[in-house]
C-alpha cells in the first residue's frame, strides 16, 4: 500500500494534524467534520481557526461533511472524542464499508457503559479490524512537523504492520503493540491524572508534589489496567507514561489546563463552558470510578478528582486528604 486512500473522521486539532501528515506522505486524504457550517468554513479558507489557527490545509486534502464520504478508503482514522463517538459513528455506519480497518484515536471511556472506543465501535456493528493509536502527541506540535512517537495497537499481523508503514514517516514514528486493551486504558486513565496535575499547578504546590502525583498516578493506572486484563508493561510505555508526562506538563494539555483553572478558583462548570475543546478526563473519571468500585479497586487520586469535579469539593482539601491517608508501603 504505497499510496493509500485515508479518511480522517473529526476535524479537531488531531484530526487536522493527521490529515496534514498523511497528505505530506503523498496519500489521498479526506478530512470529515460533523459541524457542517464550520466544516464548510474550513473548506473555504483552508484553515482550522478553532484548533490550529495559522496552519493551512493543502488543497490536496478533500474536506467533507454530512454524508459526503469516499466509498472506498483503505483505512479510517477516527479522531472523534469518546463522548461523541457513539452518536457520530452511528450516524455514519451505513456510509462506511463494514470491514474497513478502523483506527481509533480517542482517549477515553464512555460514561454509562464504561466502554473503550474500539468496544463502542464493535457495539455499533463495525466488524473490524479495529486498532488504536495513542501516545504523547499534541496536535499543535505534530501539525508543525515536530517529532512524534506513538503506539499503534491491535492484533499482530500483516494489517497492523501495513498500517504502521502507511502512517509512519520521518516526523511520526509508530511502534506496534498487541495490547489493545492496555493502550486504550492508558490513554483514558492518564487524562484523569492530568486533571489532578493541573490542580497541583493551579494551587502552586511545586515540582515535588507534582512528581509524586504523577508517580502514584501511574501506579493507580497500572493497578486498574491489570485488573481489567491489560499488560502492566503497557503503562510504562508511550501510551502510558509517555502520554501522562506530555499531557501533565504541557500548556497544550486540555485536561491539565482544566485542572489548573480549577486550582486557581474557577468552578468545573465555568471552565467547561469557556472552551470548545474537550477534556476527556471529566467524563472518563465517572466511568473509571464506576468500574473500579464494581471491582473493589482503590483509586484515591481519581476519587479526589471526582470529588472536586462533581461534588463541589475544595481542591486544597482534596490534596490534604491525599497527603494524610493511612501510611503504607510503596508498592
Amino acid at each position: 500500500m504505497n499510496r493509500a486512500r485515508v479518511l480522517v473522521l473529526g476535524n479537531g486539532g488531531f484530526g487536522h494534524a493527521l490529515a496534514l501528515h498523511a497528505a505530506v506522505k503523498g496519500h489521498e486524504v479526506a478530512l470529515w467534520g460533523h459541524d457542517e457550517a464550520y466544516t464548510r468554513e474550513i473548506a473555504a479558507n483552508r484553515e482550522n481557526p478553532r484548533y490550529l489557527p495559522g496552519i493551512p490545509i493543502p488543497v490536496s486534502v478533500r474536506i467533507l461533511t454530512g454524508s459526503e464520504l469516499p466509498g472506498d478508503p483503505d483505512l479510517v482514522l477516527i479522531a472523534v472524542p469518546t463522548r461523541y463517538l457513539r452518536d457520530t459513528l452511528g450516524s455514519l455506519r451505513s456510509h462506511l464499508p463494514s470491514r474497513i480497518p478502523l483506527i481509533s484515536c480517542a482517549k477515553g471511556m464512555e460514561e454509562g457503559t464504561c466502554m473503550l472506543p474500539t468496544r463502542i465501535l464493535e457495539d455499533l456493528g463495525f466488524e473490524g479490524p479495529l486498532f488504536a493509536l495513542s501516545g504523547p502527541c499534541h496536535a499543535e506540535e505534530f501539525a508543525r512537523g515536530l517529532p512524534v512517537s506513538q503506539s499503534l495497537a491491535g492484533e499482530e499481523g500483516e494489517i497492523l504492520s501495513r498500517i504502521q508503514a502507511v502512517l509512519s514517516g520521518p516526523s511520526f514514528r509508530l511502534y506496534r503493540n498487541h495490547d489493545l486493551l492496555g493502550v486504550e486504558l492508558a490513554g483514558a486513565l492518564k487524562n484523569i491524572i492530568a486533571i489532578a496535575a493541573g490542580i497541583c499547578d493551579g494551587l502552586g504546590l511545586g515540582d515535588n508534589a507534582k512528581a509524586a502525583l504523577l508517580t502514584r498516578g501511574l501506579h493507580e493506572m497500572s493497578i486498574f489496567g491489570t485488573a481489567l486484563g491489560a499488560r502492566r508493561e503497557t503503562f510504562f510505555g508511550l501510551a502510558g507514561m509517555g502520554d501522562l508526562i506530555t499531557t501533565s506538563v504541557s500548556p497544550h494539555g486540555r485536561n491539565r489546563a482544566l485542572g489548573e483553572a480549577i486550582g486557581r478558583g474557577q468552578s468545573p462548570a465555568e471552565v467547561l463552558a469557556s472552551t470548545r475543546k474537550v477534556a476527556e478526563g471529566v467524563w472518563t473519571c465517572r466511568a473509571v470510578l464506576s468500574e473500579a468500585r464494581t471491582r473493589g479497586l482503590e483509586m484515591p487520586i481519581a476519587e479526589a478528582v471526582a470529588l472536586v469535579l462533581f461534588e463541589g469539593g475544595d481542591p486544597a482539601a482534596a490534596v490534604r486528604a491525599l497527603m494524610t491517608r493511612e501510611l503504607r508501603r510503596e508498592d
